[in-house]
């Protein structure tokens, strides 16, 4: 198995209040654009520890947390009963392994840039995607490299905004819209985060 790049950092994830502040600008953004249901089955693609599931949960009636770092389930896991909707953990690498069923829609946060094939993976979900179904993914716009301290399983210092249209046009995704969600304050300098929105039609 790979070596769990995020083992030292699962357990104080969730205190960094500038992680909880965009996690619950990024859910607020996904409510507004996109029309959850009770009914309805979302995949949280890196879910991580749950902070963006957390912050859509009461809106749908069950979230799969799909992550491939085992210490971030776990922490995941530990607070899963707080959460005001089902939940499934799988712990999947989604850009090595395939996951055979489909969702009403898949959210995202952060987790993009450390996929290194962005076009085989909006593929893989528009295949996950239930006709109608939705994904909402937010990451960091285009930098140069210092968001993180650490580059290590990083493959894309953010994302030009028209690159990721082509790729998630390419797989099929139509209705296809970006919007601001958050902007990260580090000391050296601002970061943004877009919300990606798109149809499978």
């Amino acid at each position: 198995m790979d070596k769990d790049l995020f083992a030292h950092k699962s357990k104080s994830w969730d205190m960094n209040s500038k992680r909880v502040k965009n996690a619950r600008s990024i859910a607020e953004l996904i409510v507004k654009n996109i029309e959850l249901k009770p009914s309805m089955e979302i995949m949280d693609f890196g879910a991580g520890t749950g902070l963006l599931s957390f912050f859509v949960a009461q809106k749908v009636g069950k979230i799969v947390a799909v992550d491939n770092s085992p210490s971030m389930l776990h922490e995941f896991s530990k607070k899963s009963n707080e959460f005001a909707c089902e939940t499934e953990i799988v712990e999947k690498d989604l850009s090595q392994e395939k996951i055979d069923r489909t969702f009403d829609g898949i959210i995202s946060s952060m987790t993009l840039h450390h996929i290194k094939d962005i076009k085989k993976l909006f593929e893989a979900f528009y295949v996950m995607l239930r006709d109608g179904g939705f994904i909402a993914l937010a990451d960091l716009d285009s930098e140069d490299g210092s968001f993180h301290s650490d580059n290590s399983g990083v493959f894309h210092c953010g994302f030009e905004r028209k690159e990721l249209e082509m790729a998630a046009k390419e797989a099929g995704f139509s209705h296809i819209g970006f919007e601001t969600a958050s902007v990260i304050e580090k000391p050296h300098q601002t970061f943004t985060v877009f919300l990606l929105t798109a149809l499978k039609a």
